[in-house]
């Protein structure tokens, strides 16, 4: 029971709020650093021999590679290749030579330098879900995605600075594949200046979507291939196996002076050992290959270690998201990336249908494995469903939420003499109330963060203001954040270049992707 006094002070702060423009609290969500020491799932010397078995796997093993022009590669730096069964035997020496080649960081760059991210063990990146063939929201439905929703979540990253990456959020699956990566780049170097995505679906479509970056940012073919300014995805095929479209990628990216996320996708009891130690040491196998090849094609070439591995349902054979294993193969994950020392890649996720309490719990969970684990980049942190089937507008504001939550645990709490207040804890009579308190009132407007969504009111006013659900609330919010957009300026001249260099390759054909 609030006593009439507490009462009285919320009456006269609320009349002083409307008298007076509530003051702005400032934050900072574009440069984050992980404020928590990394957590073990397997004592040191597990994680030594899981490393020492995944060299053994390489050499005693190998992995199968599809692209001929891969083997070669490998071939020259001493590997040994049967190009009848298309197997590759990696030598330690070889992946030991990779490791230290391989940049400890790197700046991923933005069309405005204030959009620049830091890629490095111990800073925080955050993407949104990425890779969905369908989008859902409130007011239209579950639907196969369209280049209009691929914009709208392209608008959405951009309005939120937690969200550090622009990436393939949703397929844009009206325009045909052979013209879509134009339409794709286009919007998200047009409607966001944050670090953006390219397809590694064949060289073609990678040279066409770095030339589109590099007319955007203004630069020349120099200055473009001496940073990072744009990231791909590269997923092996586990067990053991990288195929064309993805040798080509790390190739085309390497050569171009480009990142890629190197990313098996390990789920336990399917394409990989039952177990989770088994399940991350094949990862760490195939993920080292990957390196391995970047290396050899540009020594120095900026590339992420990649972990997404979880366990799937015994009964259903579909992937889970935010379980124990998961976050167990995430902590382990970290281990391993620490221990050849490069920033690494995993992922927050949920394989639940809706924007429900499972979605948001599986997602948490996920969220603060990658956050226990030192993860550098999060990918599919905000909005994914369905194991990425589907992109949720509702979950994605409702994510947001969580991500603000934990980039306001990146900067430290204020702990100087008069935070600890001593002065104030003398003012207040005991049994009395710090509504009041000097020290109160100079902070109240700006003292703690303001929610996107969580609505903190009692069930009276809750009911009196409709009684809306955190997922109407979201509905709410991602529709006036569309309809309040502005894109962030570019130079016309620029928008125009682009603009005839994707007419021009939609006249000879466009690219159709490599298979």
């Amino acid at each position: 029971m609030v006593d009439e006094p507490v009462r009285r002070e919320r009456k006269s702060r609320r009349r002083a709020e409307g008298a007076t423009p509530k003051a702005q609290r400032s934050v900072d969500y574009r440069q984050l650093r992980n404020p928590f020491a990394p957590q073990k799932a397997f004592s040191d010397d597990r994680i030594a021999e899981m490393h020492e078995t995944a060299l053994r796997i390489l050499e005693e093993l190998g992995i199968k590679v599809l692209l001929p022009e891969a083997r070669k590669i490998y071939a020259r730096a001493g590997a040994i290749v049967d190009d009848g069964t298309e197997m590759v035997r990696i030598g330690r020496e070889v992946v030991d030579a990779a490791i230290r080649t391989a940049p400890k960081s790197f700046r991923l760059r933005g069309g405005q330098a204030q959009r620049d991210v830091t890629m490095e063990p111990g800073a925080l990146v955050f993407q949104a879900g990425a890779g969905c063939p369908h989008l859902t929201d409130r007011a239209r439905g579950r639907r196969p995605g369209t280049l209009s929703d691929y914009l709208e979540t392209v608008k959405l990253t951009q309005s939120f600075d937690v969200l550090h990456t622009i990436g393939p959020h949703v397929e844009a699956q009206d325009v045909p594949i052979n013209l879509r990566h134009y339409a794709m780049t286009r919007g998200g170097l047009v409607l966001s200046d944050k670090p953006c995505f390219v397809y590694a679906r064949g060289t073609p479509q990678v040279e066409d979507t770095l030339e589109m970056i590099r007319i955007a940012r203004g630069l020349d073919a120099d200055a473009f291939r001496d940073d990072a300014w744009c990231y791909t995805v590269i997923n092996t095929n586990s067990p053991r196996t990288l195929d064309i479209p993805m040798a080509q990628g790390l190739i085309d990216m390497a050569k171009a002076g480009q990142p890629s996320v190197v990313t098996p996708f390990c789920l336990a009891g399917a394409m990989a050992p039952i177990t989770m130690a088994g399940a991350i040491t094949l990862q760490h196998a195939e993920a080292l290959a990957a390196i391995v090849l970047t290396q050899l094609v540009r020594p120095g070439a900026p590339v992420l270690y990649g972990s997404f591995s979880s366990n799937v349902d015994m009964k259903l054979g579909s992937p889970a998201f935010g379980t124990p294993e998961h976050v167990t193969a995430t902590l382990g994950s970290g281990q391993l990336a620490r221990l050849i020392g490069l920033p690494w890649r995993s992922a927050a996720a949920s394989a639940a249908n809706v924007a429900d309490a499972q979605a948001s719990t599986e997602t948490m969970m996920s969220l603060w494995g990658c956050l226990m684990a030192g993860v550098t980049y999060v990918v599919h942190s905000a909005g994914w469903l369905e194991g990425g089937l589907t992109f949720s507008l509702e979950k994605m504001m409702i994510d947001l939420e969580a991500l603000q939550t934990l980039a306001e645990l990146c900067t430290p709490a204020p702990a100087e003499a008069d935070d600890i207040g001593f002065d104030a804890i003398a003012s207040v009579e005991p049994g009395g109330h710090f509504f009041a308190a000097e020290h109160t009132m100079q902070r109240y407007q700006t003292a703690f963060y303001d929610p996107l969504i969580a609505d903190w009111s009692n069930f009276g006013s809750w009911t009196e203001n409709g009684a809306m659900t955190a997922d109407e609330r979201a509905t709410a919010l991602w529709q006036k954040k569309l309809a309040d957009f502005t894109p962030p300026p570019m130079d016309e001249a620029r928008i125009e270049e682009l603009d005839a260099f994707i007419a021009k390759r939609t006249e000879q054909g466009g690219a159709p992707p490599v298979s």
